[in-house]
C-alpha cells in the first residue's frame, strides 16, 4: 500500500500562485510515475501533469502549459505542482496519484493505482 497526502491548496486571487505538495509513505517512491489530476464541479477528472520516475520527463495538459510546473524530490518522497498565473478555470479539487506499474507518463486515470484524498484550490476572479 502507498499512502499519498496532499497539502498546499487554498483560496487565491486570479493571477496568483500556489504550490501543492504530495508526500508518499513508501521509500520506493522513486520507482513511481506521479501525476496530478483535478476535478472541477460538474466536470470529469482530468490529468493536469505527470512526471517520470527520475523527474526528467514531464507531461502537461495544454491548458496549463507555461503556467504549471511539476517536479519531484525523491529524497523526500514528495512531488510538487507549482501553479502560477492562476485562473478561475483552475478551480478544482487537485489529487496526486502514483503509478507503480512502470508505465512511462501514463495519461489515463486507470493507469494510476494509488490516490491522495485531494486538496481544494479555489481561484477568485
Amino acid at each position: 500500500q502507498v499512502q499519498l497526502v496532499e497539502s498546499g491548496g487554498g483560496l487565491v486571487q486570479a493571477g496568483g500562485s500556489l504550490r501543492l505538495s504530495c508526500a508518499a509513505s513508501r521509500r520506493t517512491f522513486s520507482t513511481y510515475t506521479m501525476g496530478w489530476f483535478r476535478q472541477a464541479p460538474g466536470k470529469e477528472r482530468e490529468l493536469v501533469a505527470a512526471i517520470s520516475r527520475g523527474g526528467v520527463d514531464t507531461y502537461y495538459v495544454d491548458s496549463v502549459k507555461g503556467r504549471f510546473t511539476i517536479s519531484r524530490d525523491n529524497a523526500k518522497n514528495t512531488v510538487y505542482l507549482q501553479m502560477n498565473s492562476l485562473k478561475a478555470d483552475d478551480t478544482a479539487v487537485y489529487s496526486c496519484a502514483a503509478d507503480t506499474g512502470g508505465v512511462w507518463l501514463p495519461t489515463r486515470q486507470d493507469q494510476y493505482e494509488y490516490w491522495g484524498q485531494g486538496t481544494q484550490v479555489t481561484v477568485s476572479s
